[in-house]
């Protein structure tokens, strides 16, 4: 046997007995989910860079960033909740302990986080749960600005179902639409009667918009990126995350006062969600139209203009279009999605399942939006592009992606942080989703919602 080998199953021996003493033998077996990596990916010294907590009503994710991987066992313990986590070859310092500040008091699931130096070269990690999780532990390589993060995904044991939670909030919308629809349908009743102009018009348009939807239209909003995926960033420090965030609640509050339509968001705060989540999500609950929304960054800084895109299944319309496609495309390596454990279905459907007749739709619906987007903005091209951006795959819902702006540009910029911008950005898609609907009224529910 050499020396090299020699040490090294010592030092096997070694950290099988640090890891018995620290769980227990039988802790380990009863886990189920224990993280022990090899001896050669030990990082003993390891430097913490960084550690963020993003809680959500999905999820909550804490993140350890390191200068090398982070070498861990871990075990779920009941009664009460909580997950212990020992970190090997690891010194406590002030960043790690900043971990327990960082725990907001509305954390769906995390009640508080104790840290401390349990053994030499071993941090233990507490976190103490509100509820029954179902965690999700893996690694990512460094990508971006990111060096090596160890991720604890966060998910309840018994997640709520979307479309329920959404049917719940609507519910007196959704009954003061059926009691409206159950009126005499007044349009067929003046028909043929001589009305002042201006008085017609009125109760036509009134009218109009009341008797056409027999049900509420749901649109999905996704604001693009965030959590640990924060976009672009302008030169001011302007992220996109924030600003599409701060639309999308724009846009959501305004269809909140449209009585036929109802909005659900992919996101309500500062969180990742992955892209198949994002059209998974839309799917369940079951969306007419899915409308992304962005403020991209491109290679030239004086790259400016407001663009809509939906679905190709023939390749991207320009070559902007492609690169901004597959940047977009990327959000996922550097939000950081656990590969391992990705959902089959979430996987599949991000394989080419889309239809003719979607694209076809998505175009209406794009254009629409774009007319009303050109009416008070610049344009970046006077036309509805395309490309194969992986959130708009969803087989059976018109989905459009909006880059509101380049936050690239020093000027537009500038525009994404004004809210009277922000406002009529909104109140433009809106006005677009009014318009196809208008032309597109929706089909029956697939199920009773």
């Amino acid at each position: 046997m050499t020396k090299t080998s020699a040490v090294n199953q010592i030092k096997r021996r070694t950290l099988r007995r640090s890891a018995k003493a620290v769980l227990g033998l039988g802790g380990l077996q009863k886990a189920g989910f224990l993280i022990l990596l090899g001896i050669n990916e030990i990082a003993y010294g390891a430097k913490i860079m960084g550690v963020r907590i993003w809680p959500s009503e999905d999820y909550t994710r804490i993140t350890l960033e390191s200068d090398t991987p982070l070498p861990i066992t871990q075990q779920m313990l009941t009664n009460p909740d909580r997950l212990v986590v020992d970190v090997q070859g690891l010194e406590l310092n002030p960043t790690l302990k900043d971990l327990v500040a960082k725990v907001k008091p509305n954390d769906p699931y995390v009640s508080q986080i104790r840290v401390g130096q349990f053994q030499p070269n071993v941090v233990r990690l507490v976190f103490d749960l509100k509820e029954p999780v179902k965690p999700q532990i893996f690694t990512l390589d460094p990508v971006a600005e990111y060096q090596y993060r160890m991720v604890f995904d966060l998910y309840s044991a018994a997640p709520p179902d979307p479309l329920m939670e959404l049917v719940k909030n609507s519910a007196r919308k959704e009954k003061a639409l059926e009691q409206l629809n159950a009126q005499p349908d007044l349009i067929a009743e003046f028909a043929n009667k001589e009305l002042p102009p201006n008085k017609s018009s009125a109760l036509t348009n009134k009218e109009a918009a009341n008797n056409r939807y027999k049900r509420l239209i749901t649109i999905a909003i996704d604001p693009g990126h965030g959590g640990e995926d924060p976009g672009a960033i302008g030169a001011r420090g302007s992220k996109e995350k924030q600003v599409v965030l701060a639309i999308a609640k724009r846009l959501k509050d305004k269809i909140e006062n449209v009585p036929y339509m109802r909005p659900y968001l992919t996101r309500d705060g500062d969180y990742f969600v992955p892209l198949g989540v994002r059209v998974q999500k839309a799917r369940q609950v079951q969306a007419d139209l899915f409308v992304s929304i962005h403020a991209d960054a491109f290679i030239q800084p004086h790259a400016k203009g407001a663009s809509v895109f939906a679905l190709s299944q023939q390749g991207a319309s320009s070559t902007a279009a492609r690169w901004m496609a597959n940047k977009e495309n990327a959000s996922d390596l550097v939000g950081g999605i656990n590969i391992k454990t990705k959902d089959a279905q979430v996987a599949n459907l991000l394989l080419d399942m889309s239809t003719t007749a979607q694209i076809k739709d998505s175009m209406q619906a794009a254009q629409a939006i774009l007319q009303q987007i050109g009416g008070f903005a610049p344009l970046h091209k006077g036309k509805v592009e395309q490309a194969g951006f992986a959130v708009l795959k969803a087989p059976d819902i018109p989905s459009i992606l909006v880059e509101t702006a380049f936050i690239s540009n020093p000027e537009e910029e500038a525009r994404l942080n004004d809210e009277a911008y922000q406002d009529r950005i909104a109140e433009a898609i809106l006005k677009g989703i009014k318009d196809y609907f208008a032309k597109n009224p929706p089909v029956a529910r697939r199920v009773n919602s």
